[in-house]
């Protein structure tokens, strides 16, 4: 029998608890006491005069609304000058991510342009006023007083910085509006109080369309195009734009039928029938073949169904139970069969603005009312993503996904040739949810490839920033995808698009799961699907990753010089775990490549896009356990592993550690075998709220892998096997994986 390495499981069992090490000196600061209060007057004076310029009906129970920028230096959570809100009765409504170049830096360094935080606050226009009063008294010493130098700027923003991307000139359009929420109820709530806003202007509206996600509530309205000004100084709107359109979802090339050979359906039923999987899409037709593995659902008042969104349908559920069809080869026998919701109907045809909200309520709904460990979504938005805000879309499903439960694959649109100027080839939303796996397509599912030029590019915001997670082979025009096709009778179709690529590595996923059972959570099935991803030298914003693995046994099997170890476990707030990189004992000659992926789910902040994160795991890589610069420190020396060498993050991003709030770090960094002894990567949780200090009661879940792979050592998978034989284990499938996957 021929031998087979599988990857290792339990690393956990290696994982102890270790003390944590916090040092740094005291803060210095760009501004002085005295600097700060001088500078920060007249600007609250401005804003005084601007909001009191208001009409009343504007400002519900006479709240306004201002922005404080802070200096670049004090975006770090420790930072947030709470006490000074506290203190003039204000209170922090959500943040953005602004490019600046501030007045002056610590220490005399000279300016520069970077990336900091602009904060929205909102209070009473009382408490701006008395803010203003009171500020040429504030002593030095008070509470509040501290806070002060981290402010650059405070302004008040206007409708017209409310408004997002062109409106048409004149008419009536279907808008959303995105509303700051305080929390108030009833006739306090902020719907209730922009319904009547929306009325003193002469707009009648039932704003039953509307989504809630953190501290926003997105609202759906039809008004004229002439009173968007009106609509924008309602203090509570952040942002107004027209409501975007779904994404067509014809291929871009004219598809085609495939002549078949001798070629049939599998005669027998998945590989486990237990794996509960969701596809929402444009549904498939009654009596299709495919049904004997796909349940067609229907959810409640849906209308009639489109013959083209029914063949995208057929098309996107046939890649996640075949993959890509190739004609002179046996259909593999699924390894899951998938419920599919028919989540689009004939008014999607002229793109009914109303169409977005109804598509994501019924998306929202299964989400919420069912448990699917796989998820599919082909379709969203015909937006692409914005550094500054976050779209309905995304802040509702990365909240239904946050417990990490859920495997969810998420095309990132084919607007890829579009304007690179303008942003409008950028992925498409909801792709920019950090909870779920951003795919993108390549040409080609065999060697060379590269990235087809309709498949949308990151990067994604920050956090979140390395979008597309990876590639998979969407086809092209000269080597097309090959599906089902929506005849009743068997048939095949030639066509392209993330939409397949999507699918066909959430086929992967359910692959690991039926073949390894609850084994691996499906937390540990999305990192091994990034860690084993096929480097390339395109650029991150391109791929991602690289390209998704070929198959099932690309990921579990480990060749003679490699290791692959998986850990799944859960962390505290705050709290130090160390985990013990497997080596076999003595130096291991030549050089030494260490992979690693960590990924874990992540409560989201939509209000706070530069913030967006909850959770953020910093791993510290020790790779000597004898080597220590001063002889009393505690721990080894450590050294730089994430961080400035997690490809696809900017430099901006790189210089104010975003990487520690990414939930998803991958990386593969070389070393030479004589440098390494008992290497750790110590992982302490870090937690925010809205940006703030935040000590969640809840324990992390996280998974991490990481392979091992030194090629002048033949026998390395044995050694590091013996060595960890009551620690480790090899994870044996449930089910035989076949030669060829």
């Amino acid at each position: 029998m021929t031998k087979r390495n599988f990857l290792l499981g339990k690393g956990e069992r290696l994982v102890e608890d270790v003390a944590g090490v916090r040092g740094g000196g005291p803060k210095s600061h760009p501004y002085t006491f005295r600097e700060a209060r001088e500078r920060i007057a007249p600007m609250l004076a401005r804003v005084v005069r601007g909001i009191d310029q208001l009409p009343d009906a504007a400002c519900p129970n006479d709240r306004a609304v201002a922005t404080i920028t802070l200096n670049p230096e004090y975006i770090a959570k420790s930072y947030f000058p709470e006490k000074l809100f506290e203190s003039v009765g204000l209170e922090p409504v959500g943040s953005r991510p602004r490019r600046i170049t501030p007045e002056k830096r610590s220490k005399g360094r000279e300016p520069e342009e970077t990336i900091t935080t602009e904060l929205f606050v909102m209070g009473p226009r009382s408490a701006f006023r008395a803010w203003r009063s009171s500020l040429p008294n504030l002593r030095e010493d008070t509470a509040a007083a501290s806070d002060l130098p981290t402010i650059e700027e405070v302004a008040a923003p206007t409708a017209r910085d409310k408004i997002k991307g062109r409106l048409p000139k004149k008419g009536n359009v279907v808008l959303e509006a995105v509303l700051h929420s305080d929390g108030g109820s009833g006739a306090n709530s902020v719907v209730t109080q922009f319904k009547h806003y929306l009325g003193e202007i002469g707009i009648d509206q039932p704003l039953d369309r509307r989504f809630a996600a953190g501290g926003l509530c997105f609202v759906e309205l039809e008004a004229p195009v002439e009173l968007a000004d009106r609509i924008a100084t309602f203090t509570p709107v952040r942002a107004l734009r027209q409501m975007p359109t779904l994404r067509i979802l014809r291929p871009s090339f004219r598809s085609s039928r495939v002549p078949m050979e001798a070629i049939q359906l599998p005669d027998t039923g998945p590989i486990d029938p237990k794996i509960r999987v969701a596809i929402f899409d444009g549904g498939f037709p009654k009596g299709h073949p495919i049904s004997k593995w796909v349940r067609a659902i229907e959810p409640p008042g849906i209308g009639s169904p489109l013959d083209d969104f029914q063949k995208h349908g057929v098309g996107v559920s046939s890649a996640f139970l075949f993959g890509h069809i190739d004609p002179t080869k046996p259909l593999q026998r699924p390894y899951a069969s998938a419920d599919h919701y028919r989540v689009l109907d004939r008014a999607a045809l002229g793109q009914n603005p109303h169409e977005l909200y109804e598509v994501l309520g019924r998306i929202d709904q299964v989400l919420v009312e069912k448990d699917y460990q796989f998820v599919n979504l082909s379709i969203g938005p015909l937006l692409p993503v914005e550094d500054d805000d976050v779209h309905a879309w995304t802040a509702v499903i990365d909240d239904r996904l946050s417990r990490g439960t859920t495997l969810a694959t998420i095309a990132v649109g084919n607007g890829g040739d579009g304007s690179a100027k303008d942003g409008l080839n950028r992925i498409q939303v909801p792709a920019d949810c950090v909870n779920a796996l951003a795919v993108g397509a390549c040409d080609s599912h065999e060697t060379p490839w590269q990235r087809c030029t309709y498949s949308s590019v990151g990067p994604g915001r920050s956090p979140g920033v390395v979008k597309p997670d990876f590639v998979e082979f969407g086809g092209c025009l000269q080597r097309p995808f090959i599906v089902l096709n929506e005849g009743k009778a068997f048939g095949l179709e030639a066509t392209e698009g993330t939409s397949f690529s999507a699918p066909s590595v959430l086929r992967l996923g359910a692959g690991l799961r039926a073949h390894f059972g609850d084994t691996l959570s499906i937390l540990a099935i999305r990192s091994l699907l990034i860690h084993t991803t096929e480097a390339s030298a395109f650029p991150c914003e391109e791929i991602g990753r690289g390209r998704v693995a070929r198959s099932v046994q690309d990921i579990v099997l480990c060749d003679d010089d490699t290791v692959r170890v998986v850990y799944q476990g859960t962390i505290a707030p705050t709290r130090y775990i160390r985990a013990p990189i497997p080596i076999p004992s003595g130096t291991i000659p030549g050089k030494v490549t260490i992979t690693a992926t960590l990924c874990y789910p992540t409560g989201v902040d939509p209000h706070h896009p530069g913030n967006y994160t909850r959770a953020g795991l910093e791993p510290t890589f020790r790779p000597h356990d004898q080597k220590r610069k001063d002889p009393k420190q505690v721990h080894a020396d450590s050294k730089s592993f994430f961080g400035k060498t997690q490809s696809g993050l900017m430099e901006d991003e790189l210089r104010r550690d975003a990487w520690k709030w990414e939930n998803c770090l991958h990386t593969r960094v070389s070393f030479l075998g004589k440098t390494l002894r008992n290497p750790v990567l110590d992982i302490h949780y870090n937690a925010r709220q809205d940006g703030r200090n935040f000590a969640p009661k809840e324990e992390l879940p996280y998974a991490l892998v990481i392979s091992v792979h030194a090629k002048h050592l033949g026998d390395l998978y044995d050694k590091v096997v013996r060595k960890y034989a009551r620690q480790l284990e090899a994870l044996r499938p449930v089910v035989e994986i076949p030669i060829d996957v």
